[in-house]
């Protein structure tokens, strides 16, 4: 079972984080411009795949890794959409751990794979841009995909 996840964001209620972890996701897209969402189980919001880096792992490559392993897909890296490092964000599980937005975003293709659902989603999706408003999700995944739809010349630093 999944721990529970709660996000913060500018919340004077929030607790004191606990811990700080280096995590990157990825914007992947198909040839149709569609972008890749997991429906998250542990909160039950849709969001772009990603996770912890491991110690043996750089950072592009924890994107890869984490959406191979929560979407089935094997992708490689494109660019970058920018770093999220926003201490008004936080992230509090179940089992104690507060934890302080840290997150670096890529863009990736698909080289291959097939979709599967991992222990970490209950849905996975590729979505056309317009229909990403009428998802529930959390304004900092927003933020990401808003940045990587303006087409910025230079990866958002935050």
């Amino acid at each position: 079972m999944t721990k529970a996840r709660t996000e913060y964001y500018d919340d004077p209620s929030a607790p004191e984080p606990n811990s700080l972890v280096v995590a990157a996701s990825a914007v992947v897209t198909n040839d149709q411009g569609q972008i890749l969402l997991q429906r998250r189980q542990d909160n039950d919001l849709w969001a772009l795949p990603g996770g912890g880096m491991d110690m043996g792992d750089s950072l592009p490559g924890t994107a890869v890794r984490e959406v191979k392993e929560e979407t089935g897909l094997d992708v490689e890296i494109t660019g970058l959409v920018g770093t999220y490092t926003d201490p008004r964000h936080i992230i509090a599980y179940s089992n104690g751990e507060i934890r302080r937005q840290f997150n670096v975003c890529f863009t990736a293709r698909v080289l291959g794979g097939a979709l599967a659902i991992s222990d970490e989603s209950t849905e996975l999706r590729f979505v056309h841009p317009k229909q990403i408003d009428q998802l529930p999700m959390h304004h900092t995944q927003r933020l990401r995909i808003r940045h990587f739809l303006e087409g910025r010349e230079r990866p958002y630093l935050g």
